[in-house]
């Protein structure tokens, strides 16, 4: 689609996508935003105007955060989504550009984007069976590389909400218990084995009420869109800690998004079929829909030495999320299978997102076999896990019929442990 603002022939952020986030201009309060191009749209401004009057309520796009956008409903995100498309496409709806164009568009360069939604709850799965297997094969090199359990439910564990941070944060290195094998006993200090795991996530809309479960016929109906994830990992504190209950302060301690959400109608070009699950899921897992995405990712590393010389980041690692064995509508399902409640605004990620070839990987866990193949930076350093001064950032893209719906970038800086 064409529009009268000038918007690049590879911009990530053409009509088709209209991507929703929020942003502080010039310290200022708190506003909701769509990015167009270089630009974002001012929402509260377009609400202000009186431009949606007709569809749905000012309150909803003046808010500071998503959620009440959020709560409304996949009918009112459809309605809105159309009414900005057609405000900003040439020969569209004329209201928005015989107005004061001025004060409807920032750029983005000159705000600060912030954390797009309240997020009350954030649940890391572990999806990708390429990823497990790789583990597996790891750390029981004896035995099964899949666990009996893991084919037939999306296995998951209960992340910290309060450290969901946004694209460009910086990430303190972690102090916890750690063992090494051949030790006698643990100590405390900083990790030595902080990882990166490349994931996509979904941000829930409506929710449910406690007690009823959501249909997987229904997942559509409470899924808003789309973030890249990083969910940083301290390799050595979560070996320790994580044998008997799971993941709790190996990964609690940081977690990045990008800042845009692109949503499920963005997408829509980008559906697929995903791959074959065998055994077939228990019924309430079961769907006829399609529900893979082909969305790229890839992974860029930056050390310190590599800025200090002008060296670009380095990209380690591209794959793509279309090979999910568990999708977003069956995660959802399980997840609320026993009745328990989600909220709009809630985080539910893939886990960590690899392919099955050695430049498809999304960890350095997996990257450098557990530290065991370390990878050579442009530099001529060596990274078998991240060291302090390094920059991580994930990229997410979808190109169809010449438009390239993008996600923006997840950054993070490695900052000494204090």
């Amino acid at each position: 689609m064409e529009s009268w603002r000038d918007i690049g022939e590879r911009s990530d952020f053409p009509l088709e996508n209209l991507p929703y986030g929020a942003f502080r201009a010039h310290g200022g309060a708190v506003h909701l935003g769509v990015a167009v191009g270089e630009d974002v749209l001012d929402l509260a401004a377009v609400a202000q105007a009186g431009l949606i009057d007709d569809i749905c309520e000012r309150e909803l796009l003046e808010a500071a955060s998503l959620n009440p956008f959020l709560a409304a409903g996949p009918d009112c995100w459809t309605a809105v989504r159309e009414r900005l498309t057609a405000l900003l496409q040439l020969g569209g709806d004329a209201r928005l550009r015989a107005a004061n164009v001025d004060r409807f568009f920032v750029r983005q360069r000159e705000i600060d984007m912030v954390l797009p939604a309240e997020i009350g709850d954030y649940v890391d799965f572990y999806s990708s069976i390429e990823h497990a297997t790789n583990l597996g094969r790891m750390f029981r090199p004896d035995g099964e590389a899949l666990m009996p359990n893991w084919r037939h439910l999306p296995i998951g564990y209960h992340g910290r909400a309060s450290t969901v941070v946004i694209d460009g944060t910086p990430i303190v290195r972690p102090r916890g218990q750690r063992k090494p094998p051949q030790a006698a006993l643990p100590t405390f200090g900083p990790s030595a084995r902080l990882d990166i795991e490349l994931e996509v996530g979904f941000i829930a809309g409506p929710g449910n009420a406690m007690g009823e479960p959501i249909a997987i016929a229904d997942a559509r109906e409470h899924i808003f869109g789309l973030v890249l994830v990083n969910d940083w990992s301290a390799r050595d504190i979560q070996a320790w800690e994580y044998q008997l209950l799971g993941p709790f302060l190996g990964k609690s301690f940081a977690t990045t998004i990008s800042p845009w959400i692109v949503t499920l109608d963005a997408l829509e070009p980008c559906r697929m079929a995903g791959p074959q699950q065998v055994p077939q899921p228990l019924p309430y897992l079961q769907t006829r829909d399609e529900w893979a995405y082909d969305i790229a990712l890839a992974v860029d590393v930056q050390s310190q030495t590599m800025r200090e010389r002008g060296i670009a980041p380095q990209t380690i690692s591209r794959t793509t999320f279309a090979g999910m064995y568990w999708n977003m509508a069956q995660q959802l399902a399980h997840a609320t299978s026993n009745g328990t409640a989600i909220r709009p605004g809630d985080l539910y990620a893939s886990g960590t997102i690899s392919g099955s070839t050695p430049d498809s990987l999304g960890s350095f866990i997996e990257m450098t076999w557990n530290g065991e193949r370390p990878i050579e930076l442009a530099s001529g350093e060596r990274r078998a896990f991240l060291e302090d001064g390094d920059e991580i950032a994930l990229r997410g893209w979808c190109e169809r019929g010449g438009s390239r719906i993008g996600f923006g970038a997840a950054r993070g800086m490695i900052l000494p442990a204090r």
